[in-house]
């Protein structure tokens, strides 16, 4: 479960996220407290348009933002977008510290905070790749997720304590404190020991990328899938901030909540860090399995009760994410990662700025369980279109000695080749000599 640890890079690189992973989820949950109680009378609406000004940037930039990761040093790159990130969230602090913050200002922070992470996601996915062998990418990839969760599981159940006792914006000040931690591993990183990056011909390409994933039709159906999630599913600031105040709970029991969430979240990284592989057939299940719980969570009468349901559906959606990204790093052309992998963010943030207001609109119309349904319905969408394509694809075949039984064909997709790299390939391979006709006479002696 661990074996990337071996890797001194790595465990650098784990340390630093975790503390800060901490503090983003603290500031993400002060962020919607703030909108939600602060800034508005409880409209879910303006939350949800802050939520998409936040996510519309790597939907806007993708073509953009996947060059720059795959064109420039990464480390030097996160090191200019942790920085400013850091510098944003103090901005914030300081503004509500001094009463100073308007909704406005609000909505100007949130998409400077979008146009940043655009740059910052693919890079801090794509270095995942630049810190151990192929071989452990699955793995690391599963674990940088449990890192993500953990820290989810600390950040906003902390960021409810702060809010309550000394007010949001210590808790942005305390973010951008913790952004110290990432600026530090980074510094520690041992650049001698990094992966060697692949390059191909005509890899400074925008369209490349677009282009690779035209040709592979398992990504498509995993992006799609991804996207409706993304989209209507992941809203979990607005649906744990609206559920909290239905249930009479203050910005403590928010937190709270989202920490619950994290729970589960966490089990279902760590589980897919014991796969040797990720495979998309977890993908799909994991959709089926959130929709369900989704469901259910939607028709709990308490708060704890709703709160336990909480645990399982962030262990579907972490297994379908993770398991999601692994697959996409793991069977991806690696000159073409980050580009590929922007597209992947894009996708999966990009829906949020179609979904959020939507999905705010909703629960101020209609209260936050049909919000919530409407989220479990497009992960059951998102399951028929994995589950179709399974069948379409022929991946799907009955066992070959139990009636009843079917199989999964997990043939790794094979990556799209060029006519010219193909050439090139061929030029460099080493022709095998024919047997002459003394070699033959030969041979015949000797049988």
């Amino acid at each position: 479960m661990f074996r990337s640890f071996s890797v001194f890079n790595y465990r650098v690189w784990f340390i630093g996220a975790l503390v800060s992973n901490t503090g983003a989820w603290m500031q993400a949950t002060a962020i919607s407290w703030v909108v939600l109680t602060e800034l508005t009378a409880n409209d879910a609406g303006a939350m949800g348009i802050t939520m998409g000004l936040q996510f519309a940037p790597p939907l806007v930039l993708v073509g953009v933002t996947g060059f720059v990761a795959d064109r420039f040093d990464r480390r030097h790159l996160l090191f200019v977008t942790q920085g400013l990130l850091l510098l944003l969230g103090l901005a914030i602090g300081i503004l509500l510290l001094n009463d100073a913050m308007t909704l406005p200002m609000m909505y100007a922070f949130a998409l400077g905070l979008g146009v940043i992470a655009a740059f910052d996601n693919p890079a801090r996915q794509a270095f995942v790749s630049d810190l151990v062998t192929r071989e452990n990418a699955s793995n690391a990839v599963a674990l940088n997720a449990a890192s993500f969760n953990g820290a989810r599981m600390i950040g906003p159940a902390v960021a409810g304590v702060v809010i309550v006792a000394v007010g949001t914006g210590w808790v942005f000040v305390v973010n951008a404190v913790t952004f110290l931690a990432m600026l530090g591993a980074l510094l520690l990183i041992r650049s001698d020991e990094l992966i060697p990056r692949s390059r191909a011909n005509g890899a400074g390409r925008l369209a490349d990328g677009f282009r690779y994933v035209a040709h592979r039709p398992d990504l498509i159906v995993t992006f799609s899938m991804v996207f409706l999630i993304g989209a209507f599913g992941m809203n979990f600031p607005i649906f744990a901030s609206t559920m909290a105040i239905e249930f009479g709970q203050d910005a403590d029991g928010y937190g709270l909540l989202s920490s619950i969430l994290a729970i589960g979240s966490l089990f279902g990284a760590l589980l897919a860090a014991r796969r040797d592989k990720a495979r998309i057939r977890v993908v799909i299940g994991a959709t089926l399995l959130f929709a369900t719980a989704a469901t259910v969570s939607a028709f709990m009468p308490s708060y704890w009760l709703y709160a336990v349901t909480l645990m399982f559906t962030g262990f579907a959606v972490v297994t379908m994410l993770t398991t999601a990204n692994g697959y996409v790093q793991t069977t991806t052309d690696p000159a073409l990662r980050g580009r590929v992998l922007a597209l992947y963010m894009a996708i999966l943030l990009g829906g949020t700025p179609v979904g959020a207001p939507i999905v705010g609109w909703v629960a101020d119309t209609f209260g936050p369980r049909m919000a919530i349904l409407l989220g479990a319905g497009s992960a059951l969408g998102a399951f028929v279109i994995g589950a179709t394509w399974l069948l379409v694809s022929g991946r799907l075949h009955r066992h070959d000695k139990k009636r009843f039984r079917l199989t999964i064909d997990e043939t790794r997709p094979l990556s799209v080749v060029t006519p010219e790299q193909f050439s090139d390939q061929m030029a460099q391979t080493t022709p095998i000599p024919l047997p002459t006709e003394a070699d033959l006479r030969a041979e015949r002696e000797r049988s």
